[in-house]
């Protein structure tokens, strides 16, 4: 494939023994290749006689299920270390949790967290190390943390003179571009680019984005997901489905993610550690009803109410009670607009429950992306007057957008 934009790509598992991963089978017709098949089958000269280090995990697979490090040890990739991001290698670590560095006992690889004591490669880490790979499955909202262990990644290497290819992946909910904008003030770790909430740019592009616009040295390329249009979603590919983390555990749960994040920054249950993680939000005190009452109909999707009982590990509000709460279901993906029916959410349970809402402020800040979200509705600013500001910011981020795009329409 000599027409990439950006190339390079790889990843591991197999070295580990994980074999396949349970996961969905894609139809027999399925073209859209994921980064790894590109590369083990039309471009494995590039990483060919290279000690490859490579930040992975479980969502590491190719288009029939079978793990990075499968391909690659079948292919005589020389992977001599591991990198993991928030959750870990098999992605089963609790949210937020740091995860321990440790070493594969069969093929003596060192396992280096990079979710823990430190979020960056050492020196130490990546002595001996000529190249490092990156494939990661990213959810298409700038809260989740792949994109953010990248960019230190890619700054470590950059500094060792190391450089860093992206293995591509499909966004699993399509290009669309919904939500604010990141006030770059307001940068962390749950936010680490000035992106909208809903991106529409998949792991690649971020990347890219993040060197030209954090000014990174890093020598960085991308191998393109072959066959993949910006139009579809994850089950339009025919790749198996692998949840990214373990509270993302379907498709559904994805496309909500990016506007019920924002009520991990309030008491409200996002209703992790439930059977419908981010599709529904709860607490003791609410009154379903009463919350919709104050809502109209919402495009794309309905809501309804629920009770559900958050389990350990849950987002620590409510866990093992059950909760009062609303649920979220996908009608027409093509209107949905996740960002705003969460706002209005939002303020519709504010009003219903003046006494007993509240903000973890800080939090509810950097998810938001600016404390000037939260000041608005504090002082009962007319929802269509933010979602106007927030359509401003995302005409100002799409030429930022368009330089890095890889994949069409």
């Amino acid at each position: 494939m000599r027409q990439w934009r950006h190339a390079l790509g790889l990843s591991l598992a197999g070295l580990l023994g994980w074999g396949c991963v349970a996961a969905q089978a894609p139809p027999a017709a399925a073209v859209v290749r994921p980064g790894i098949d590109v590369l083990v089958e039309d471009s494995l000269h590039l990483v060919a006689g290279r000690a490859v280090g490579l930040l992975t995990n479980h969502t590491g697979v190719d288009r029939r299920g079978i793990s990075d490090g499968e391909r690659l040890r079948a292919a005589g990739v020389n992977v001599v270390a591991l990198f993991t991001p928030e959750h870990g290698l098999r992605g089963a670590a609790d949210p937020g949790a740091a995860v321990a560095s440790t070493r594969d006992p069969t093929t003596g690889i060192p396992i280096y967290s990079l979710y823990g004591p430190s979020l960056a490669p050492t020196p130490a880490m990546l002595t001996g190390v000529q190249v490092v790979l990156v494939d990661l499955q990213d959810v298409g909202a700038r809260y989740f943390t792949y994109i953010s262990t990248t960019i230190e990644l890619m700054r470590a290497a950059a500094v060792a003179g190391i450089p860093v290819i992206v293995l591509d992946r499909p966004n699993p909910v399509g290009g669309a571009v919904q939500g604010n904008v990141l006030d770059s003030a307001t940068r962390s770790f749950v936010g680490s680019l000035s992106v909208p909430m809903r991106h529409g740019l998949t792991l690649g592009e971020l990347a890219l984005l993040a060197k030209r616009e954090r000014g990174l040295a890093t020598a960085l390329s991308v191998v393109p997901v072959s066959g993949w249009q910006r139009w579809q979603y994850f089950d339009d590919t025919g790749v198996p489905f692998v949840p990214p983390s373990p509270n993302l555990r379907d498709l559904e749960g994805l496309i909500h993610y990016s506007g019920t994040c924002l009520f991990e920054g309030t008491n409200l249950s996002s209703g992790r550690g439930s059977d419908a993680a981010f599709s529904q939000v709860g607490a003791l005190w609410l009154d379903p009803l009463a919350v919709l009452a104050r809502l109209g109909p919402e495009a794309g999707v309905t809501l309804s109410p629920t009770t559900f009982t958050p389990r350990q590990p849950g987002d620590g509000k409510y866990a093992d009670t059950l909760l009062q709460g609303i649920r979220l279901r996908v009608t027409d993906r093509a209107i949905y607009d996740p960002p705003a029916t969460a706002l209005r959410l939002l303020v519709a349970i504010r009003a219903a429950h003046p006494a007993e809402f509240a903000w973890i402020a800080a939090h509810f800040d950097r998810l938001a992306g600016q404390p000037g979200l939260r000041e608005a509705l504090e002082r009962g600013a007319p929802i269509d007057s933010i979602l106007k500001a927030w359509a401003g910011q995302r005409a100002a981020f799409e030429p930022r957008a368009a330089g890095i795009r890889l994949y069409p329409q």
